[in-house]
């Protein structure tokens, strides 16, 4: 049995979007991670365009991370400041992307444009975990005990200006 999503635009087997949210909960819930870095690309897969699957995931992410907070509070283990400073990012960096994506919808590349910026998004942090793979493996290989990498004390990051301390995390 077909279903039409009118706001996509397409017309999907109905069980695919239970199974597709079935899928993720259990994942989500097993793993501990939110699902949604995993709901976007797998509704690209299914035919729906890249904004109607960026949208979907972001409210999947609003309605998990809302049910998680509302835990986090009763066990008192919010850092209220952190999540205002958090928000106050969010809100500038959301607005800059709804200019970026009104200039990139009047030039008819919004979906070009976002699906390249997720795969290479993507790409990267794979590349990233490979790279840290095979650094581990060298280094158990390596005889002699295994030395823990030295982090900088003060990087490049610590020269910003506005610096916070956020003492409740």
């Amino acid at each position: 049995m077909q279903i039409y999503l009118p706001i996509a635009g397409v017309a999907v087997t109905a069980l695919v979007p239970l199974g597709l949210g079935g899928i993720l909960g259990l994942m989500s819930g097993l793993f501990g991670v939110g699902g949604g870095f995993l709901i976007t690309p797998l509704l690209f897969f299914i035919g729906i365009p890249p904004a109607i699957a960026v949208a979907t995931g972001a409210n999947q992410v609003v309605a998990s991370s809302f049910s998680g907070v509302l835990a986090h509070v009763k066990r008192k283990t919010v850092d209220f400041r952190m999540g205002w400073v958090l928000l106050a990012g969010g809100l500038v960096g959301s607005s800059a992307g709804v200019l970026l994506f009104n200039m990139l919808s009047r030039l008819a590349r919004v979906d070009l444009v976002g699906q390249l910026c997720y795969v290479g998004f993507l790409g990267r942090s794979g590349a990233r975990m490979l790279q840290e793979s095979l650094r581990a493996l060298h280094r158990a290989r390596r005889s002699g005990p295994i030395k823990p990498m030295r982090r900088p004390q003060h990087g490049w990051v610590h020269k910003w200006p506005l610096k916070m301390k956020f003492r409740a995390s």
